[in-house]
């Protein structure tokens, strides 16, 4: 971890320091390892840098150039806020179509049980699902989304649900001349557009299906910026001279509105 640390990044030290852990841990349970978990260090010291969550407008240049099962799925990744894993692991088993609800399964949990929450299915969405449902290319298939790209480093995942996935956004945003971001920045996307609405941080909490709402609040915490400045801005003013108010022509002029 030190080598790591020295010459990639604290980042990479700590993703290793994670994993070894959780070996050493396992190793501890099943195998008869000593209690004491070597691994479990101090944390090396990080320079996270800022995550980009792109402009609403960019990711509607994105789905705008994108077709059929692709564009379906990015309007599931926006309109559910939803996780990687969550989207490509979905099953129309999942999708109610009666109730207009998704069932989604995430393994963000200590112990990694996939657990499963249902979320309302905007009309939008359930209009979509509908049309990939009648014109989905595998229909036996289970999922709701199948790898069918003919590119050669997909081809053998063909007929196969998706796993990653990551050239995909690559190629929509070059295509679409805009800086590169992933499936997760759209679920940022999502939070920040609520945020922007000025939903409650508690139904943004369920959206995003966080467990504790200190994780809700560090995802919005960037992006009150310009709400904080009009804040800033009435520093500026303490300092100001009062503006003089002619108390009469004030009053003549709210007697007129008021007539």
């Amino acid at each position: 971890m030190q080598i790591q640390f020295k010459n990639r990044s604290g980042y990479a030290a700590n993703k290793d320091r994670k994993n070894l852990v959780a070996a050493w841990n396992w190793g501890i349970k099943y195998l008869g390892f000593p209690q004491i978990n070597p691994c479990r260090v101090d944390r090396f010291p990080e320079v996270r840098s800022e995550r980009y969550v792109p402009p609403e407008d960019d990711f509607w240049k994105v789905y705008n150039l994108a077709s059929g099962q692709d564009q379906v799925m990015l309007a599931a990744f926006i309109y559910l806020g939803a996780r990687r894993g969550e989207i490509f692991r979905l099953q129309w088993k999942d999708v109610d179509f009666l109730t207009n609800r998704i069932r989604l399964g995430t393994r963000k949990r200590r112990d990694g049980t996939l657990e499963y929450d249902w979320l309302p299915m905007t009309s939008e969405l359930r209009s979509q699902l509908l049309w990939w449902w009648e014109n989905r290319t595998f229909k036996s298939e289970p999922y709701v989304f199948i790898c069918d790209d003919v590119y050669a480093y997909c081809k053998e995942h063909n007929g196969n649900p998706f796993t990653n996935r990551q050239h995909f956004m690559h190629r929509m945003c070059e295509k679409a001349e805009i800086p590169h971001f992933g499936f997760h920045a759209i679920r940022h996307l999502t939070a920040s557009i609520l945020y922007r609405m000025g939903k409650p941080l508690g139904i943004i909490q369920m959206i995003l299906r966080h467990k504790n709402a200190s994780t809700t609040e560090y995802y919005l915490k960037s992006l009150g910026l310009e709400e904080t400045r009009v804040h800033l801005e009435d520093l500026c003013n303490r300092g100001k001279p009062a503006e003089v108010v002619n108390l009469k022509d004030r009053l003549e002029k709210m007697h007129s509105q008021a007539v």
